[in-house]
């Protein structure tokens, strides 16, 4: 099937939705995503601005959805460990969020959603909601599985692991290879662990002498 749904709940052609988002993509490698506009994009993609609207409320959140991902992310993993599950997870994100495109579109939408609160606030209660939408379901598996002594905050899960992640790619400009991105995988694990057992604890009481 091609047809998707649209923002204001219309179906869509998922054929004109690959075509925006590659030309998206191309563009933001040829100009940067500053230069880049929905003007450019709609006469490369031969699509009229209309239909880039219906799907998507601004530059700014076609190019991430062209860079990075959807509103909605797949179930995550169940490798059967939260090592596991979290480094499936921070596998996928490294994959795209090293390329060239993401490269482009980081900094300055990092610029941008700080000075524009509106912005900002879209894109919290979208993208970084189903971010961290995933890793509460990675914490809810590995609590079933009694790896974890009780939930997490999965805001700070998501910190430990994909900010490290993006703080390494765009702010230091490490070379991030596999072998890093298992290092923070088993470093987010310790620190996951380290919280609900100090949150377990503390809400059964000091297990400790007076």
């Amino acid at each position: 099937m091609t047809a998707r749904r649209q923002r204001g709940g219309r179906p869509r052609d998922s054929r004109v939705d690959h075509k925006i988002l590659q030309t998206t993509r191309e563009l933001i490698d040829e100009v940067g995503y500053p230069a880049l506009t929905v003007d450019q994009v709609a006469t490369r993609a031969g699509v009229g601005k209309a239909a880039i609207y219906r799907r998507y409320a601004s530059k700014a959140e076609m190019a991430f959805v062209a860079t990075v991902h959807e509103q909605q992310l797949p179930p995550p993993a169940d490798t059967g460990s939260l090592h596991g599950d979290l480094l499936a997870l921070v596998r996928t994100f490294h994959a795209r969020m090293a390329t060239p495109a993401a490269r482009q579109l980081a900094p300055a939408l990092i610029s941008e959603l700080a000075g524009n609160p509106e912005l900002d606030t879209r894109f919290q209660d979208t993208f970084l909601a189903a971010e961290q939408a995933a890793f509460a379901g990675i914490i809810e598996q590995a609590v079933t599985r009694g790896e974890l002594a009780g939930p997490v905050d999965p805001a700070m899960a998501h910190l430990l692991l994909l900010g490290s992640l993006a703080s390494a790619l765009y702010l230091l400009n490490l070379p991030v290879d596999d072998a890093m991105v298992t290092d923070l995988a088993t470093a987010a694990t310790a620190g996951i662990t380290a919280l609900a057992d100090r949150h377990h604890c503390g809400a059964g009481g000091s297990a400790g002498p007076r």
